[in-house]
């Protein structure tokens, strides 16, 4: 392991010691757990199939630990991921905190993403986002950023906008999203895993349904990848349904 590779770990483990910590103080302000189970037609990130096109089983969970602040971990299945070096799964673990300050809502995470089944392919990144609700609507803006890591051939820049609408009177929830992707490749191979053929742009639509604790999803996804290195980043129409626990 490269020392940036060791720094991202350590510093990852240290702020998952510090949520920790804060559990006992903090249990005031706890709601509870929240866990859901998901079967999607593909997983699909910033436009991106981690599954090879395949379908998924997906469980999560999130512990609030103090206000605003919780411990969220999901595990998806991924059955051999072309993309992540034979992967059988991916399980993403971390912090997030959501803070509210006036109209706006605030957001900070890490995750750091595992892959059973394959050598050398976990990775980590932080995140920022920021939300205004406007009635039925919302627009979210948000970055991700990887640091140098050996396992993706550098770094990674995410940044993303994204609006939704709560359709009055009904179930139903539009949104519609784009992300331009773009980072360096110390390593070209290894920097193709998030961003075949280079710097990209995704978009995508959905549609959502929920009643009770129960959700369902139809989502198009696209990117400008050439289609030479498009293999599983190409259009895809996803369905998804969920169950929250």
């Amino acid at each position: 392991m490269r020392r940036t590779d060791r720094t991202i770990g350590l510093a990852w483990l240290g702020g998952l010691g510090l949520a920790l910590h804060a559990v006992p103080a903090a249990a005031q302000y706890a709601s509870g757990p929240s866990a859901t189970v998901e079967v999607a037609s593909d997983e699909r990130r910033r436009g991106l199939s981690w599954s090879d096109g395949d379908p998924v089983l997906r469980g999560s969970l999130s512990v609030p630990v103090a206000q605003g602040l919780s411990l969220d971990g999901a595990a998806t299945s991924l059955w051999g991921s072309d993309r992540h070096g034979g992967a059988d799964a991916v399980i993403d673990l971390g912090p997030s905190y959501v803070h509210q300050l006036g109209g706006w809502r605030l957001s900070l995470d890490a995750r750091y993403h595992l892959f059973p089944g394959a050598d050398h392919q976990g990775y980590g990144e932080f995140g920022a986002g920021a939300g205004f609700l406007i009635g039925p609507a919302s627009i979210d803006i948000g970055a991700q950023y990887a640091p140098r890591q050996s396992a993706i051939g550098g770094d990674n820049l995410y940044l993303s906008s994204a609006a939704s609408f709560a359709i009055p009177g009904t179930p139903l929830t539009a949104s519609a999203r784009v992300g331009h992707s773009s980072g360096s490749d110390r390593d070209p191979i290894a920097s193709q895993r998030l961003r075949p053929g280079g710097d990209y742009w995704d978009y995508g639509a959905a549609i959502a349904w929920y009643r009770g604790r129960w959700s369902a999803e139809l989502r198009y996804s696209d990117t400008d990848i050439d289609s030479r290195d498009a293999r599983h980043a190409g259009s895809a129409l996803i369905g998804k349904v969920g169950l929250t626990l």
